[in-house]
């Protein structure tokens, strides 16, 4: 009964969205794994793995609902310091998830973050993925795998500057040149459109460093539920939400 009562409420607030006020890119910050796995009484890499099949999930809910872009973040700079045995099962679930990504057929997946900081096997499965969904029409799903926002502006004025090097620019006229633009050509979202909508679950209401050059204009959603238990109605209440702002960006 309380499975019918759900789907019944869930296809009532699909059925009330506006797809005219859908985010064109969503971020969607996956928090709550470990403590999902925890309440339930499995293993940690139980809850990852939970965390990693609901992705497939949102992507689905996302082409439904006309989502264009998706920007998942799998894994921060902060994460790459955990020990070794809860490391290496976080990245070989990644990998696969990854793999599964690709070989679909519905996604383009594009990798967001320093590849330097990963292992070289993990470094190998990202760039084929990139590689053979390029040609995908589907959705473009930003893949955030060693990922810091932080880091992302230092590896972005960095590649900026270095490429001023290169073509022989004086560090007075390059910084004569920097300005917005000129960074953000050289995020690792360069040439996508900025985030709209950033989800965050588990209840935490903070970033954490997620998108925070993209995300000056974004709108926040913030779901208590753990990310192995976001359900469409979590999705379509976060859509409904955004839906109903209005956004003024900055005015």
């Amino acid at each position: 009964m309380r499975d019918l009562v759900y789907r019944l409420y869930a296809r009532r607030v699909e059925g009330r969205l506006d797809h005219a006020q859908v985010p064109g890119h969503i971020g969607v910050i996956l928090d709550g794994n470990r403590r999902w796995a925890r309440a339930d009484g499995l293993t940690t890499e139980q809850g990852h793995q939970a965390g990693a099949d609901k992705i497939f999930e949102l992507l689905t809910w996302c082409a439904e609902t006309d989502v264009e872009v998706v920007t998942l973040w799998m894994l921060s700079t902060d994460n790459l310091d955990r020990p070794a045995e809860q490391l290496d099962p976080l990245l070989a679930i990644i990998e696969n998830t990854v793999r599964g990504l690709a070989a679909d057929g519905r996604w383009r997946v594009h990798h967001v973050g320093n590849l330097d900081l990963l292992p070289a096997h993990t470094q190998t499965v990202l760039k084929e993925a990139e590689q053979d969904t390029l040609g995908v029409k589907g959705i473009l799903v930003n893949v955030a795998v060693g990922y810091g926002g932080r880091q992302e502006i230092a590896d972005a004025v960095r590649s900026l500057v270095l490429e001023a090097a290169d073509n022989g620019v004086s560090c007075e006229e390059l910084a004569e040149t920097i300005d917005i633009d000129a960074i953000t050509k050289h995020l690792y979202t360069k040439g996508q459109p900025d985030p709209d909508l950033i989800i965050r679950t588990s209840g935490e209401q903070r970033l954490s460093g997620f998108m925070l050059w993209q995300s000056a204009h974004s709108e926040y959603y913030f779901c208590e539920v753990f990310w192995p238990a976001f359900r469409k109605v979590d999705f379509l209440r976060a859509l409904r939400d955004y839906a109903a702002r209005h956004r003024r960006y900055g005015t």
